[in-house]
C-alpha cells in the first residue's frame, strides 16, 4: 500500500476514510436467538448458494454501514460472492437484553458465530475477516483453535487489529487520539447508562458519568461485565499478539505503522507469528484508512487486497 501524497498522517488518513462517500449494499437482516436469552443481528449480502461466504467482524461500536464494511460488501457483490456482518451485542441499533456486551477478546462469541455460519455456507468456502476490535477477537480465536480452526474457515484476514492491547489501550488515551476516543466513549457510556434502566445497580452511575478515558471505562464496565479484574487484566488476557504463533489457517494481517490506535513499535515481527500468517505492515494507512489515488481518493485497495488473499489462500 502507498498512501497518496495529498493525504499525510495517520489521523488524516483515518478521518478521511470515514468521511468518504460509501456504497449502500442491499442488506437483508436476520436475527439469531441465543440460548442465554440474548440475540445477535446479522446483515446479509445474498448471492448464489454455492458462492464463497465472507463474514466480517466489525470494530468498536461499528456496524454494517461503516465505511470498511460497505466497501468490502460492495466488492463481494461485484465478485458474485456472499457476505454477512454479524453485529456484536448492542451494535445493531437495538440494545441487547443481557448485562454483558462485547469485548476485544471475546473469541467464544467468534466461535459461536463461525460454527453456525459454517452450516449456512454449505459446501462453499467460509472466509473470516475482522477489523480493529473484531480483528483482534478473530485472531485470538484462530490462535486458540489452532489446527481445528480449519474445520470452520478456509482463510482469514484482519485490518488494523489492536494486536497488543496494552499498547493500544494506552495510545487511545494520549494526545490528539483522544478526539477519536471521545466519540467512542459517548456511545459506550450511553449504552452502559441505558442498561441501568433494566439492571439497577449494575454500574456506579456517578462514576460512569465521570469516566473520560477508555481505560476508565474498561476498568468500570468492560472488565467487570466480562470476568476481568480491571482494564489491565482485560487488555493483557484479550490481546491476540501472543496467539499469532499458534495460527494454522492462512491469515493476512494488515496494519499501518502510523495507526494512531496501534503503535508501530508494538507490531509483531516475523519470528512472533506462525508460517501461516502473512504480515502486511505499511508505513502509511492510519486506522482502517488506506485511501489511494489522486484527490478525492479511492478506497478499493483494501477490499481487493483482502479478497484476493482469501481467494488465493484456499485455491
Amino acid at each position: 500500500y502507498v498512501a497518496p501524497a495529498w493525504l499525510p498522517g495517520g489521523h488524516a488518513q483515518t478521518l478521511y476514510a470515514v468521511l468518504l462517500r460509501r456504497p449502500r449494499p442491499p442488506y437483508r437482516r436476520e436475527r439469531w436467538e441465543f440460548a442465554d436469552g440474548d440475540f445477535l443481528d446479522l446483515d446479509w449480502l445474498d448471492g448464489p448458494a454455492d458462492a464463497p461466504l465472507v463474514v466480517l467482524f466489525h470494530g468498536l461500536e461499528g456496524n454494517s454501514r461503516g465505511h470498511y464494511a460497505s466497501f468490502l460488501m460492495d466488492a463481494l457483490g461485484r465478485r458474485g460472492w456472499r457476505g454477512v456482518v454479524p453485529h456484536f451485542r448492542g451494535c445493531s441499533g437495538e440494545p441487547n437484553r443481557l448485562p454483558r456486551a462485547y469485548h476485544s477478546g471475546d473469541s467464544a462469541e467468534i466461535g459461536l458465530v463461525l460454527e453456525r455460519l459454517r452450516r449456512v455456507a454449505g459446501r462453499a468456502p467460509l472466509y473470516a475477516a475482522g477489523v480493529s476490535l473484531g480483528g483482534n477477537a478473530l485472531l485470538k480465536w484462530l490462535g486458540e483453535r489452532g489446527d481445528a480452526a480449519a474445520n470452520l474457515v478456509a482463510a482469514a484476514a484482519t485490518v488494523s487489529a489492536p494486536l497488543d492491547l496494552p499498547a493500544a489501550g494506552a495510545a487511545l488515551d494520549r494526545g490528539i487520539t483522544r478526539l477519536y476516543t471521545a466519540h467512542f466513549l459517548r456511545s459506550l457510556k450511553r449504552k452502559a447508562l441505558g442498561k441501568l434502566d433494566r439492571y439497577p445497580g449494575l454500574h456506579d452511575e456517578a462514576a460512569l458519568r465521570a469516566v473520560d478515558t477508555i481505560r476508565g471505562f474498561d476498568d468500570l464496565v468492560t472488565a467487570r461485565l466480562h470476568g476481568f479484574r480491571d482494564a489491565a487484566d482485560y487488555w493483557r488476557r484479550s490481546a491476540s499478539k501472543p496467539w499469532l504463533r499458534h495460527i494454522r489457517v492462512p491469515t493476512l494481517v494488515i496494519n499501518a505503522r502510523n495507526d494512531p490506535f496501534m503503535p508501530g513499535d508494538a507490531l509483531p515481527g516475523r519470528d512472533e507469528v506462525s508460517g501461516c500468517v502473512v504480515l502486511d505492515f505499511s508505513d502509511q494507512g492510519g486506522h482502517v484508512g488506506f485511501v489511494t489515488g489522486p484527490f478525492p481518493g479511492d478506497y478499493h485497495w483494501l477490499p481487493q487486497r483482502v479478497l484476493s488473499f482469501l481467494a488465493a489462500a484456499s485455491a
